[in-house]
């Protein structure tokens, strides 16, 4: 199982032909087919539907009756005391990782870059429709960070390989025995 995040890191990399079933965030529908699309903001989902994408489509429990065909993002897997735990702090990464667990159970990320190497917005869709702006302030990732290493702490049998640049640095928190970096060229 692929989960493509929207990170720049991910940028000229060919994963048409992989033969894995592929999970997207949001707008990865404008560049490649997946087979499951996670879309937790309105504007997202709406675009996927009009673009009669071939995907099945994921989003949150209070709006995926509002759409025809709209399947609800899984339950998560804990129940936390913090803001970052509440469903409605997760994005569409987190949930595409969630997802994947509920599917596989060796999942591979790429995309997941969680920060910019500058101090702007790290996202390939940038500057397009529903994305912030090129010269917007990067968003802090610690949300991110917490959120999907609790997916891997709650699915210690899956593994999780994510796949990134030579110069990324994996978060302490996700230095688990079911979590390993590698090249994104060895994808």
């Amino acid at each position: 199982m692929l989960v493509i995040g929207n990170g720049e890191s991910r940028k000229g990399i060919h994963l048409g032909n992989n033969h894995d079933l592929k999970i997207g965030c949001n707008a990865v529908h404008r560049d490649m087919h997946v087979d499951h699309l996670v879309c937790v903001d309105r504007r997202m989902v709406q675009e996927a539907l009009s673009a009669n994408i071939f995907s099945r489509i994921y989003t949150r429990k209070d709006w995926a009756n509002d759409y025809k065909d709209v399947k609800e993002v899984p339950l998560l897997p804990y129940t936390g005391t913090e803001r970052w735990d509440e469903p409605f702090q997760w994005g569409s990464g987190p949930y595409a990782v969630l997802l994947a667990t509920n599917l596989s159970n060796d999942i591979k990320m790429i995309g997941f870059d969680l920060n910019s190497k500058s101090n702007n917005v790290n996202n390939i869709y940038k500057d397009t429709d529903g994305y912030d702006a090129s010269t917007k302030r990067a968003v802090d990732p610690r949300y991110w960070i917490h959120q999907i290493g609790m997916i891997f702490k709650c699915y210690p049998k899956c593994k999780f390989t994510i796949y990134q640049l030579d110069d990324w640095q994996i978060p302490q928190t996700w230095k688990l025995d079911n979590v390993s970096v590698d090249f994104i060229s060895n994808l």
